[in-house]
């Protein structure tokens, strides 16, 4: 039996409860005291408890790319970063563009044991951009993908995008876009503005994006078929998907936390840490975007975590790779950013990064409310704690973290995954600890152990 009591937590930050997590549920959730005699108690009070983070963006390189991070130690940062979902992009050595790959990254998941791994299929083939991908059996394959995407690259062929959004429908899939026109993007370094012209590189135009999401969202609506923008990054961005719901086109839209936290003075460092597509942006275009998650207009916040070995990013701007880790960071920046300023509250966190992301993903099981009956999927983060940020102390097995020396807000102190404490006391504990809570209740996702 595994059978937990969380004494005396804020739920969503609001009322002051006991949490019992029994057999991998929740049994009770209780303004009054709950106590048990063959309970590990635990004393949260002043913790906030959320539902599980769940991410709708994570690039965790393997099979392939292990240099630069492993299922594992993704799994692993995820876990330290209050997940206990992520969804794994596609952009993998070989893509996962089939159902054999998808199913093998989801096996990965399972055998890591921190969090659910739910594969993200490729729309097209080999993330060419020319052939529709197999979304069909990757769909009806044991990882039951419903989340399609080439992130990292656009589907910039209207043909081939209705084609996939039409596909797609037959099963409720959602195609997620990376909005970004290649032919206006060449050699791009940054976003074009002023910054650019100053430091005499080359331009990210604001107008590359926002072309493909106002394409994009037209066709959702011909086809009547659903499109999920990520890494939204533009005021001129947030407008058009503000637009487009307006219209009932059912687009939902993704901001990260470093578009909601940094702008693109950053790059006058040449600190390759701050090199990212789409680019950082003015600060104009990340107040655009807080106005857009205070509205709804935004649904999820997720981290495009982005890892890569250090070769990469300790060289000059120009030939570093774009991208930034962030699943071990992403609570306390949307805690300094949005939460900390009155901008939104705990109850937002959990709907931007549990409720939404699961719901838009397809996750089962996840994202679900902090009460009696459900899969005790949680997190309880100290609002308070202060703590300053070192990418070679994470757990990811890169360090490429914009936020590198800078102290942020909160941390997270204990994070459960299907009842089985993956953080406990602010340290992620052991594989093999956490895999022999696991082998107590029996099953991991769909892996006997």
């Amino acid at each position: 039996m595994s059978e937990y009591i969380f004494k005396r937590a804020r739920l969503l930050g609001k009322d002051v409860v006991d949490v019992h997590v029994l057999d991998g549920m929740i049994a009770a959730v209780s303004g009054d005291e709950i106590s048990s005699a063959n309970a590990t108690v635990v004393d949260a009070s002043g913790l906030v408890v959320l539902p599980g983070l769940v991410d709708s963006h994570t690039h965790l390189r393997e099979p392939g790319l292990e240099d630069s991070e492993t299922v594992l130690t993704g799994s692993q940062a995820a876990a330290a970063g209050g997940y206990t979902c992520v969804n794994a992009m596609a952009n993998t050595t070989p893509v996962q563009d089939s159902a054999g790959v998808v199913e093998q990254v989801m096996r990965l998941g399972e055998i890591a044991g921190y969090v659910d791994v739910r594969p993200v299929g490729a729309v097209s083939s080999a993330l060419e951009g020319k052939h529709l991908a197999e979304l069909g059996a990757m769909a009806a394959s044991d990882a039951q993908v419903r989340y399609f995407s080439d992130d990292g690259k656009c589907v910039s062929d209207p043909v081939l995008m209705r084609r996939a959004l039409e596909y797609a429908k037959a099963f409720d899939g959602v195609v997620a876009q990376h909005a970004q026109d290649p032919r206006l993007t060449e050699r791009a370094q940054m976003h074009e503005g002023d910054v650019s012209a100053e430091l005499g590189l080359a331009g990210w135009p604001a107008v590359a994006e926002e072309s493909i999401i106002a394409r994009d969202v037209l066709l959702a609506k011909h086809v009547g078929s659903k499109v999920h923008i990520l890494h939204v990054s533009t005021a001129g961005s947030v407008d058009l998907v503000r637009w487009a719901k307006a219209q009932g086109i059912a687009v939902t839209a993704e901001a990260t936390p470093h578009h909601l936290g940094l702008d693109h003075t950053e790059v006058r460092s040449y600190d390759p840490m701050f090199k990212v597509n789409p680019p950082l942006r003015p600060r104009e275009d990340v107040e655009a975007l807080r106005r857009g998650v205070v509205d709804g207009t935004i649904d999820v916040i997720g981290t495009d975590h982005a890892p890569h070995p250090i070769e990469e990013k300790d060289c000059e701007w120009a030939v570093a790779a774009n991208g930034m880790i962030g699943l071990e960071t992403a609570l306390s920046v949307v805690q300094e950013s949005l939460v900390d300023v009155g901008l939104i509250d705990w109850e937002d966190v959990a709907r931007l990064m549990s409720y939404e992301p699961a719901r838009i993903c397809a996750s089962p099981d996840q994202g679900r409310p902090v009460a009696a009956g459900e899969p005790a999927n949680l997190c309880f983060v100290d609002p308070d704690a202060r703590r300053e940020i070192s990418g070679r102390a994470g757990h990811s097995k890169s360090h490429n973290t914009p936020w590198e020396g800078r102290t942020l807000p909160g941390r997270v102190m204990y994070t459960v995954h299907r009842g089985v404490p993956t953080v406990w006391e602010g340290e992620l504990r052991s594989h093999g600890d956490v895999m022999a809570d696991r082998a107590k209740l029996g099953r991991v996702g769909s892996l006997t152990v």
